[in-house]
């Protein structure tokens, strides 16, 4: 079978031709992008390690995590992989949240969830959260904010999170009231 461009000599050499310099720009932009990115996210807090960097702005607060009405567990070492430790993580699965960086920085409890399921295997499944009957508590206290609650030092938060296929009707009781 000849491909189009193929058959005559003088197409398949301007073809060819064609094709390494889309190759050519497809690759530069790919470079550049990530060297763009790279210089772009060499400050960002929820990118970088902070191993090697001096962290004076240091908070924690606690995060009890509720799924479908039963605690999950929050894993030790989130934000810690391969010798890197990010500015958002855990040491135990108390559900302790540490939070460094070189200056104060407003880190959201939504950070912490990003920061989960980038850096953590299995990662916390987001996607699959409805969040429109999911919600945030800060000492007790509904977040309007949701996921962009702040992050406070000493705070204790509470996420109740539903998952989009859970069934609501196993927590109701359709039995007549006792009389």
């Amino acid at each position: 079978m000849i491909w189009p461009g193929m058959g005559d000599p003088s197409k398949r050499k301007k073809t060819i031709k064609y094709l390494l310099i889309t190759a050519g720009i497809a690759i530069s932009v790919g470079v550049g992008s990530s060297v763009v990115q790279s210089i772009l996210n060499a400050d960002n807090p929820l990118r970088v390690c902070i191993d090697n960097r001096n962290t004076p702005y240091k908070i924690s607060a606690t995060l009890e995590l509720f799924v479908d009405g039963k605690k999950a567990e929050i894993p030790s070492n989130i934000g810690i992989s391969d010798g890197c430790t990010h500015s958002l993580y855990t040491i135990t699965n108390d559900g302790t949240i540490y939070a460094q960086w070189k200056e104060e920085y407003p880190f959201k409890i939504g950070h912490f969830l990003w920061t989960w399921t980038t850096y953590h295997k299995g990662g916390f499944p987001m996607r699959d959260m409805d969040q429109s009957k999911s919600r945030i508590l800060v000492n007790g206290v509904e977040s309007p904010d949701f996921l962009n609650t702040p992050l406070v030092d000493g705070n204790h938060y509470r996420a109740e999170f539903q998952t989009k296929d859970y069934d609501e009707t196993k927590n109701k009781d359709f039995l007549p009231p006792d009389v």
